[in-house]
């Protein structure tokens, strides 16, 4: 391929960082080519060819792409997607879930798929989680008996803890909060584990 224009490889790279500062994810390509002024085409051959000579990282997927800037100030973070209500067939992370990112040190959180929710309400007050709160959740169907849980309930997410009622044989999950009822269940939809809880001061 012809080596294309090395000004507008630093200013596609440049863009991508002031991008990713701003919003903590990289422009779509459409985007790149509106801020650039090519079309599409165009801008992914550069970004092509900016891969193959260094410039920036495509190894994980043009949306994980990294430059050498955000390579060193964002090592040993990961960005955890910041979802909102999830309905019943839709994909846990599907873009049209994706609210934001949330930018977090690794080693905060161990192994694992995880992502993010927004609590609503006062239900879970006796566990520290208020409303507003963001709360990182581990992706996985399944639990252990009294851990947080991401529900899907009526095609909302819920937050509760996981209990097995012996004598009801069912699913109970328990709200932290004296002024609410448990919720039974003859079966349930578990779509993560709360890991941590982050809160505004």
């Amino acid at each position: 391929m012809r080596s294309k224009n090395e000004e507008v490889m630093y200013r596609i790279v440049e863009y991508i960082d002031e991008y990713y500062l701003a919003n903590d994810f990289v422009p779509t390509i459409q985007e790149i080519a509106d801020k650039i002024g090519f079309n599409k085409g165009t801008i992914s051959k550069y970004i092509q060819e900016m891969a193959e000579k260094g410039m920036i990282d495509l190894t994980s997927g043009w949306r994980s792409i990294r430059t050498k800037k955000m390579s060193k100030t964002k090592s040993g973070t990961i960005r955890i997607p910041l979802v909102g209500t999830i309905a019943c067939g839709t994909p846990m992370l599907a873009e049209e879930n994706i609210e934001s990112y949330v930018t977090i040190t690794a080693d905060f959180l161990g192994q694992g798929e995880f992502f993010a929710l927004r609590a609503r309400g006062n239900s879970m007050i006796g566990a520290n989680i208020d409303d507003g709160d963001i709360v990182i959740v581990r992706k996985q169907n399944i639990a252990e008996i009294g851990e947080i849980v991401v529900a899907l309930i009526d095609n909302e997410a819920t937050l509760k803890r996981y209990f097995i009622d012996e004598e009801r044989r069912k699913i109970k999950l328990h709200p932290e909060n004296p002024d609410l009822r448990d919720m039974y269940f003859d079966s349930i939809e578990i779509q993560g584990v709360v890991k941590k809880v982050i809160k505004d001061v």
